[in-house]
């Protein structure tokens, strides 16, 4: 846990594998750590950051998982199983799985809009981002990016995903409305997270 104002570490906290991926939800009282045990298990570990202690662990099976995202509501938290191609849905308020959602090949970013009605999911071994209707719990559409996608963001106005392609070092740029490519960014070798910021600016950042 770092403190925003001094730039220094307050607490750390131990989660019992390795973390991947990280999600707060809105209202700044919970964060979700995607980690993977030293038995290969994946799970998903919730810290109170009122205590800065783990107060629930999802156990999502023999997976590796990866990236995770908490829709605007804060009820519902998706994980993506990059070893079992589906993705995890998971009440917050039981902490528990309520669906599994099968998606192409390795699955390791991603984002929910900012009206909580589609998820996205970067595909690293199919070159594509799927999207997810949160509704149904069903893919939706497939969007053919840049080769090895692992990093996902949605601007917040919801109008465009924009996608870290890793293996071709570059920035795919997707309207939402009609789930299509628009531009092909090239960025500096091995783009891996991204994300928006306020003034809806994107950022990259490298492994």
């Amino acid at each position: 846990m770092i403190d925003t104002s001094t730039n220094t570490v307050v607490a750390t906290v131990p989660i019992g594998g390795s973390p991947r991926g990280v999600a707060v939800n809105s209202s700044g009282t919970s964060v979700y750590i995607a980690a993977i045990t030293n038995s290969g298990s994946g799970i998903v570990s919730v810290i109170d950051t009122a205590t800065n202690t783990v107060v629930a662990t999802v156990m999502l099976g023999d997976t590796f998982v990866e990236g995770v995202a908490v829709n605007p509501a804060g009820t519902r938290m998706y994980a993506a199983g990059y070893s079992t191609n589906n993705v995890f849905v998971i009440d917050t308020a039981t902490n528990t799985v309520v669906a599994m959602v099968p998606v192409v090949m390795q699955p390791t970013g991603v984002a929910v809009n900012p009206a909580g009605t589609f998820a996205y999911i970067a595909n690293t071994n199919s070159n594509s981002v799927s999207v997810i209707d949160t509704s149904t719990n069903t893919e939706v559409a497939i969007i053919p990016v840049a080769r090895g996608p692992v990093g996902v963001a949605v601007n917040p106005a919801g109008t465009r995903a924009y996608v870290a392609n890793s293996g071709s070092a570059s920035v795919s740029v997707i309207n939402t409305l009609t789930n299509t490519v628009i531009a092909t960014t090239r960025v500096a070798i091995d783009p891996f997270g991204i994300a928006v910021k306020s003034d809806r600016h994107s950022r990259v950042r490298r492994r």
